[in-house]
């Protein structure tokens, strides 16, 4: 492929994130969504006819079979990630798949492999290696003027029920472990420049009808001391979201997507971090860069391979 070629996206997946994606894709030029994949195909429909797309179909090996896709974008149930990646990987597609990459470290090794085998790019939406907030603290470690010696991430949601984040029905159960963890224990080990090498769990009682845990607390250590203090509930009625506090050796920062305070709450301006605040946009635009340049991205499938070992090892302690 050249520069200059448009590259032609498959994305599957027409919920909430599926939509976030088409957002950040509508703003990078030589990138166009061909082919709109969904579980029920009204509205599947109604979203391609929303972002001008032609082909829509609830069979992703439809897609796969078009010889004008490129790439594709999987935004599917975590169930499904793996065994779809390597379904787009032995077709001959780059893809980039939403986090997690899998639910078991067996399949996310076997996707690993399979990419090894193709030489294609395949890549893993671990979004916060991309937000603006956390791109600015990665820079400040990387100049030696910020050493972390401590990371607390609290992620929190109210989901007594089985919605998404649009508060719609989902016809998939989400996990603390294997995919909101995944966000932060991957950060951890990325900012601190060292592997993880101590990993504790624990967990609160299973829901009766969502068969999860609900509450859940994690304690990390990398090779080179710094420490990680996790926290996650399904319970917590109140502020949404995950927040992320870096204490270190000359300052205190708390990140809040894309948003960037001192330990004082006084506002860090990050908009000239990258092209954009939309931490999918900059991770899309990895993805497709990394199409055309012929290399593996940021967040490529070996690069977060390390994060499942450790979810890995969590769930056994938890079992």
């Amino acid at each position: 492929m050249s520069k200059q070629d448009t590259i032609k996206v498959a994305l599957a997946g027409a919920g909430a994130f599926g939509i976030k994606h088409l957002d950040g894709i509508a703003k990078i030029d030589g990138v166009e969504v061909v082919s709109l994949v969904g579980r029920r195909l009204e509205p599947t429909q109604a979203v391609a006819e929303k972002y001008n797309i032609n082909h829509v179909t609830v069979d992703l090996s439809e897609s796969l079979a078009r010889p004008d896709v490129d790439a594709v974008i999987l935004c599917t149930p975590t169930q499904m990630h793996a065994q779809q990646a390597m379904a787009c990987l032995s077709s001959g597609k780059h893809v980039q798949v939403e986090i997690p990459l899998a639910d078991s470290l067996a399949d996310a090794e076997a996707v690993v492999a399979m990419q090894r085998e193709s030489g294609l790019v395949a890549m893993c939406g671990h979004t916060r290696r991309f937000n603006p907030s956390h791109q600015w603290v990665r820079r400040r470690i990387s100049v030696g003027d910020f050493n972390l010696q401590q990371l607390d991430v609290q992620t929190y949601f109210f989901r007594r029920k089985n919605i998404n984040a649009l508060g719609e029905p989902r016809s998939w159960t989400d996990h603390l472990l294997w995919h909101h963890a995944a966000h932060s224990v991957d950060l951890f080990a990325y900012q601190a420049g060292s592997p993880i090498v101590k990993a504790n769990a624990v967990q609160g009682p299973i829901h009766p009808e969502l068969g999860i845990a609900m509450d859940m607390s994690i304690q990390l250590k990398t090779e080179n001391g710094a420490i990680c203090t996790l926290s996650l509930s399904f319970n917590n009625d109140g502020p949404l979201g995950t927040f992320f506090r870096y204490i270190g050796d000359t300052g205190t920062y708390i990140a809040r997507y894309d948003d960037l305070v001192d330990g004082r709450e006084e506002a860090i301006d990050v908009s000239k971090v990258d092209v954009s605040m939309n931490g999918i946009e900059l991770q899309d635009r990895e993805f497709f860069a990394a199409i055309r340049e012929g290399r593996q991205p940021n967040a490529s499938v070996a690069d977060v391979l390390p994060c499942y070992e450790i979810l890995h090892r969590l769930e056994q302690q938890l079992d």
